[in-house]
């Protein structure tokens, strides 16, 4: 794993020193230090909940599932296609609907996206995945499916999607954007703004992280996963339903990412495209190698971190370094701590 994102870092250097020299520039991080740091946390809320589905996943199949990251990527084309649905069509300014009306209908396309994500994350699993567990199938092949099933799923929304939906999502280019939310500072923090999107992301990301802890932690089904992740032998001698555990595993993993993408969205209006997940399903995958790979609350604290870090570094080097340092901070804590901040996986977790 941490070759892979050696990998990363090296091509995400190579590609800023082919752009630009660095810029260093302390003054510009230190007097902003405060907007950049709540702006990480925004940015870091989104890649924790999405470093969860990566977290959960490799806890019980020992498996990385690279085609996370297109499954968020479905979340936000199913929140979207939900708002076109109640009537939001695209245009440059954020909807008056008021307070109220407002947190409905995101609410509503939230749970839109999340059904999509939860269901495409369950078909994968069905369609890429069970075969090859059946057939005693080695890692390397889990992986290099993985890799596959995301160039598939990023392909059927660039060609096949535009001719299901004559032409209205898919495609090329990035969906127009749709605002609910016209972004508004609410208070100030040592003189950084702290706007209302930012308090929405950051909130519903802890709330759904805190849900998924409990559940993992305190729910029958919760104990089924550990039993499974520690040992899945002796977990089905017990009477646990080891492919229903794993299909419960892909199916909260893919919620999360479709909560994250409505997120994600209310952050970037026009980041609905058909790669839109694929740099951040790297980082998010870097967050939770980064908290303890296996670990739920590593994978939140690792998200948080991995945003707030690249801020700085953004701010202190240069924007075209922001890639580089998220990786490059990954990459010197796994030179220190190779099992990541707080290690602890989900298969040793106590029951």
């Amino acid at each position: 794993m941490s070759a892979v994102l050696l990998h990363e870092a090296v091509g995400s250097v190579h590609a800023a020193i082919a752009t630009d020299v660095i810029d260093f520039d302390s003054h510009r991080l230190f007097s902003n230090f405060w907007a950049l740091t709540v702006e990480g946390l925004s940015y870091g809320a989104i890649y924790a909940l999405v470093a969860v589905g990566y977290t959960l996943v490799y806890g019980v199949l020992r498996l990385i599932n690279f085609a996370h990251s297109e499954i968020f990527m479905l979340g936000m084309f199913g929140q979207y296609a939900v708002l076109w649905g109640m009537g939001f069509l695209p245009r440059g300014n954020a909807y008056d609907e008021g307070i109220a009306l407002t947190v409905m209908y995101i609410g509503i396309a939230m749970l839109g996206g999340m059904l999509v994500s939860g269901g495409a994350a369950v078909g994968l699993e069905r369609v890429a995945y069970r075969p090859l567990r059946k057939r005693g199938a080695p890692s390397l092949t889990f992986l290099i499916t993985a890799i596959g099933a995301s160039f598939v799923l990023q392909e059927f929304v660039h060609f096949v999607l535009p001719l299901l939906t004559d032409h209205k999502f898919g495609g090329l280019n990035a969906q127009q954007p749709i605002r609910l939310v016209q972004e508004t500072t609410v208070f100030t923090f040592f003189g950084a703004d702290v706007t209302n999107v930012d308090l929405v992301i950051v909130v519903a990301a802890l709330v759904l992280a805190f849900a998924v802890d409990r559940f993992v932690n305190a729910t029958k089904f919760g104990r089924g996963i550990r039993a499974v992740a520690q040992d899945p032998v002796t977990a089905t001698l017990m009477g646990v339903s080891r492919e229903r555990i794993i299909m419960l595993t892909f199916l909260v993993g893919g919620l999360l990412a479709g909560a994250a993408a409505t997120l994600y969205t209310l952050k970037i209006p026009n980041a609905v495209i058909y790669s839109g997940g694929f740099i951040l399903g790297i980082k998010a995958f870097a967050a939770a190698v980064l908290g303890g790979i296996g670990n739920l609350r590593g994978a939140l604290l690792g998200g948080l971190l991995l945003g707030v870090m690249e801020l700085y570094g953004q701010a202190y080097f240069g924007p075209q370094w922001r890639d580089v340092v998220a990786f490059v901070v990954l990459v010197l804590v796994l030179l220190v701590r190779p099992t990541g901040i707080l290690g602890e996986s989900l298969g040793r977790a106590r029951a």
